[in-house]
């Protein structure tokens, strides 16, 4: 009688154990695989939009407008605020104290070599509250342009205000800048870091993130406590020292994280 070939039962069930291990292994490398690629995506994504914001506030920070970098906290954010220089330049002359109001200065061209409406004008402001007015007052440091227009020359400019004014003291060096509004970044109670601009900036208090519409996404993930350590430090100018700005922001990076340790220093003098 012919031999049949085939299988024993011990065989088989030593497969179908051996099969078993073998698919719990290799789905177990799957899966470690991609929770470790995920992990992997997510922490450079929050890698470099950290280091993108950063390098952001640096570069606006720094050609801020002299003394017009200020900060303000509540229960729930930090905000730094500060005024970005849209032009500068010396002036030739302008209405100073107590000289007899004018309407109009006569300034080199600024650079960049701007023109038009829109402007403030700004000459030696020395701390936050002569960067921060109304445009209401007669005797000031700022005033709002009414126009910027070729001056009698090819290198010099006409700036015409919106009525007459008296800059409140001259520049030692005679500097003066052209602005158009103020920026902020805010750390907020999501975790979040947003940047605020086109609100009304003419106050002599900070505003919150409320009054201030709606800000852009710059960075997410930042776990800071806002009131035991606060991302962001300002040491003020003085007579010798730019202001300095120290960014220490916080970011969870799964069960790590990453934290900064930057300065800023503002390079603008009055």
């Amino acid at each position: 009688m012919a031999k049949h070939g085939g299988f024993t039962l011990v065989e088989l069930i030593t497969v179908v154990i051996l099969l078993g291990i073998l698919s719990v292994g290799v789905t177990s490398f799957i899966t470690y695989g991609s929770r470790i690629f995920a992990d992997s995506t997510a922490t450079d994504q929050i890698i470099s939009q950290s280091r993108f914001a950063i390098e952001r506030m640096t570069r606006e920070i720094r050609s801020a407008l002299p003394n017009s970098v200020r900060t303000d906290s509540g229960s729930d954010y930090q905000c730094i605020e500060f005024i970005p220089i849209q032009a500068s330049a010396s002036y030739i002359d302008i209405p100073t104290f107590p000289e007899t109001a004018r309407n109009s200065a006569t300034v080199f061209n600024p650079t960049p070599n701007v023109s038009g409406s829109g402007f403030t004008m700004l000459v030696y402001p020395l701390q936050p509250s002569d960067a921060y007015v109304d445009n209401s007052q007669s005797i000031a440091k700022a005033f709002a342009v009414n126009s910027v227009s070729p001056g009698p020359s090819d290198d010099t400019k006409v700036v015409r205000f919106q009525r007459t004014v008296l800059f409140l003291e001259s520049s030692p060096s005679k500097r003066f800048y052209l602005v158009t509004g103020a920026v902020s970044y805010c750390f907020e109670g999501d975790g979040r870091l947003r940047r605020y601009s086109g609100y009304r900036w003419d106050n002599a208090l900070q505003p919150g993130p409320s009054l201030m519409g709606t800000g852009v996404l710059m960075s997410e993930g930042i776990v800071n406590d806002l009131n035991d350590d606060p991302p962001i430090e300002l040491t003020p100018s003085t007579l010798v020292n730019n202001a300095m700005v120290h960014l220490q922001p916080e970011y969870q990076l799964g069960s790590a994280s990453l934290r900064y340790q930057h300065q800023v220093q503002v390079i603008n003098v009055p």
